[in-house]
């Protein structure tokens, strides 16, 4: 059944604009990065439970940014991968200030963010002509979590939202659902699964996962640091079997290094690792960083902060970022944060992995402002930028999972060209990111050579030349 919801991706867009800038005379225009990022961190959330992903999908998040913010560029196997990861909706920082400011003020400017928040969501589940109960429900779970938030500051009743149930036209599987393997090896939510009565998902296998890391280009110091920790934890649990006695043995890592290493990745297969072989029941991944756990007023940083640990047990807290949690000082709301970290620590020791992970000075720094910090975190792993072969074989390994290929000149010219990325890096340099955004950037240039073709063969769609390497004014200059 059609949905009265659908709209163009232009209408999308209008409709957007309109919710948006009414948000931004009550609250600031200020907030519109943090609420274009919050928007797409949604729209992530719902196309999980849509029945399936496609180009309407694409184009629809791709018209979510504000006023006089950049358009994004997502890619259907970007999004896809991303959606596979189907992290927990959480609130946003700006909101909690929101309720605290209504509260003061005796206004509901919160209370209209939410219907605001369910309109927008209507629309982004009815981009592929349909609103399945499994987008009712996660629509209807983050209007009730923001809805909570109000009650607890004390927000004036406002007028009701819509309901999201009313616009179901479907009760088809949601994305994940369909694609277990996917959302298993992202560690995804089994909240959907769990609430339609279905048999929890299989443990991970363990010789996939340890062939998944060992096939990570690169690393190998961080692989034979983790099947270390893997086989000790093993025997450690084949002594509890055996009625040996076990020494107290502390889970919790620090991952040291520069972005794009792989620390998320390494993570995400370490908590699959752990529960293959029982040491944790579930083995998700939950990756936050400051802006997850902070909130913006005395009292509320805790709640917050348990809210993401909750979701957290039986798995692996990843905090990246960490040290930002204790950089602003002694009365930085980031100090309450730890606290409440370190007491999950150890009321959950058998329950929860916390891996903090940043660049190697500012983590050391934080881990040495507080002694529970140093005492709990005692395993180090480091990751080393990626050299200019790695650079380019993870390059490879993006053009091969995508479908595309190098010409000749290509193939001769990609080595030299991360060789030379990895020679000029400096203290902004990307690892994996700045790979991967050269083959965001490759794959529109070569879409615009490709387009210009008269009658462009299968070869051509699925070719990369020198010229997709180089900038347009690059490639005028010779």
């Amino acid at each position: 059944m059609p949905t009265q919801w659908k709209r163009s991706p232009e209408e999308l867009h209008k409709t957007y604009i309109a919710n948006t800038e009414a948000f931004y005379r009550i609250a600031g225009r200020g907030l519109a990065e943090q609420m274009d990022t919050f928007c797409a961190g949604c729209a992530m959330g719902l196309f999980a439970r849509s029945a399936s992903l496609g180009q309407e999908h694409v184009d629809a998040v791709n018209q979510l940014y504000s006023k006089g913010r950049p358009k994004p560029t997502w890619l259907l196997w970007a999004l896809t991968a991303e959606v596979g990861k189907n992290t927990a909706f959480l609130p946003p920082l700006f909101f909690w200030s929101l309720t605290e400011q209504d509260a003061r003020r005796g206004t509901d400017c919160s209370r209209v963010f939410i219907r605001m928040l369910t309109n927008i969501l209507l629309c982004l589940a009815a981009v592929d002509d349909d609103v399945t109960y499994a987008e009712a429900e996660y629509i209807t779970e983050c209007a009730d979590k923001l809805s909570a938030l109000c009650d607890s500051a004390g927000v004036k009743k406002g007028k009701p939202g819509l309901r999201a149930e009313d616009f179901v036209t479907s009760a088809q599987p949601s994305f994940l659902e369909k694609d277990a393997p996917r959302a298993a090896a992202s560690g995804g939510d089994k909240t959907a699964a769990a609430a339609a009565g279905e048999a929890p998902a299989e443990k991970p296998d363990l010789d996939e996962l340890m062939a998944q890391l060992d096939g990570l280009v690169g690393l190998e110091r961080v692989k034979k640091e983790v099947k270390s920790m893997m086989n000790l934890v093993k025997v450690r649990q084949m002594r509890k079997d055996a009625g040996l006695p076990v020494p107290p043995l502390s889970l919790h890592m620090v991952f040291l290094g520069n972005p794009g290493t792989g620390k998320t990745t390494v993570a995400r297969l370490i908590a699959g690792l752990y529960a293959a072989i029982g040491a944790l029941s579930k083995g998700q991944l939950v990756e936050v960083d400051r802006s997850g756990l902070v909130a913006g007023y005395v009292g509320q940083t805790a709640i917050k902060t348990q809210e993401v640990i909750t979701s957290a047990l039986g798995g692996v807290l990843f905090i990246d970022e960490a040290y930002s949690l204790a950089s602003g000082g002694e009365n930085d709301f980031g100090r309450e944060a730890i606290e409440t970290i370190l007491k999950a620590m150890e009321d959950h020791r058998d329950e929860l992995v916390v891996i903090a992970a940043g660049y190697t000075g500012p983590m050391e720094r934080f881990l040495s402002s507080n002694p529970g910090l140093e005492s709990r975190f005692n395993k180090y792993i480091f990751f080393e930028d990626y050299d200019g072969a790695e650079l380019n074989a993870i390059f490879h390994g993006q053009c091969s999972k995508n479908g595309y290929e190098l010409d000749q000149e290509a193939e001769a010219y990609s080595k030299e060209f991360f060789d030379a990325m990895y020679a000029g890096r400096d203290e902004n340099f990307g690892n994996g990111r700045d790979v991967r955004n050269q083959f965001e950037d490759m794959v529109i240039r070569q879409a615009n050579r490709v387009a210009a073709m008269e009658a462009p063969t299968k070869e051509d769609l699925a070719r990369f030349t020198k010229a997709d390497f180089l900038e347009e004014e690059a490639q005028a200059n010779g």
